[in-house]
């Protein structure tokens, strides 16, 4: 499992947010977060194709109102972004690999 800079960079902007409000939540957050992208290391496919970008190898898993988007190499999962549902994707973001 590899997290790339910009998401952990998203991770840090979307706890701190929920902090400000609650910071049991944004740790309940980061913890659905974590447990999912550990489940991605056992069973890699089993997210869906992103539809913005139609590649197999681009997935996503979608937790309440957040993605969290990855990239299956090999038997290695990358997690790219965390994004909430309502922020437009930009799928060249996702065009070179990390």
């Amino acid at each position: 499992m590899i997290w790339t800079l910009q998401a952990v960079e998203d991770m840090e902007a979307i706890c701190n947010f929920i902090a400000r409000d609650s910071p049991r939540y944004a740790q309940l957050f980061a913890q659905r977060v974590f447990s999912a992208a550990e489940r991605l290391s056992l069973f890699p496919s089993s997210g869906r194709v992103v539809p913005e970008i139609l590649q197999d190898d681009i997935r996503e898993v979608l937790l309440g109102n957040y993605r969290v988007i990855y990239r299956i190499k090999r038997e290695e999962v990358q997690v790219l972004a965390v994004y909430h549902s309502a922020r437009l994707l930009d799928p060249h973001q996702f065009d070179s690999e990390p």
